[in-house]
């Protein structure tokens, strides 16, 4: 008489388990690359002993990067001030389509420390010139 095991065969199942890491994995990309596209790394911000975090996060906001050459990064790309007329021309027509008034729309300007502050000023004008008037601009915070 054979003898048969009593033990029953235990397999687990791996399929909820690698469904849940392909979600985390998913989530952390998408919020890595959010919290990534306000960031550019040829950007030094100036120090400044005034500086102070946000109080509210701005609605709406337009992320100008401004370099010490005195071109413009605007999504992803470097645009000459000429240049970047155009893109923020568009991207103003398509909030005025949504119905956002322009008082909602915050441009952030993230200036290198060490260009001028001339070419700041002609940024800002280009976005006057376009009824974008609220601006913030980005500095570190002095250490003690």
């Amino acid at each position: 008489m054979p003898i048969r095991s009593k033990l029953k065969s235990t397999e687990l199942d791996m399929t909820p388990m690698i469904d849940v890491v392909f979600l985390l994995m998913v989530f952390f990309t998408l919020v890595l690359n959010f919290a990534a596209a306000d960031q550019n790394e040829r950007i030094k911000l100036p120090v400044s002993e005034l500086a102070q975090p946000p109080e509210l996060p701005p609605t709406e906001p337009i992320t100008l990067h401004v370099l010490d050459d005195g071109n413009v990064i605007y999504n992803g790309k470097e645009h000459s001030l000429q240049e970047l007329q155009e893109p923020l021309d568009h991207q103003s027509r398509f909030l005025k389509h949504m119905n956002i008034p322009a008082d909602k729309v915050t441009v952030i300007i993230r200036a290198d420390a060490r260009g001028a502050s001339g070419q700041v000023l002609n940024v800002i004008e280009l976005c006057r010139s376009l009824q974008l008037t609220r601006f913030v601009l980005r500095t570190k915070q002095e250490k003690d």
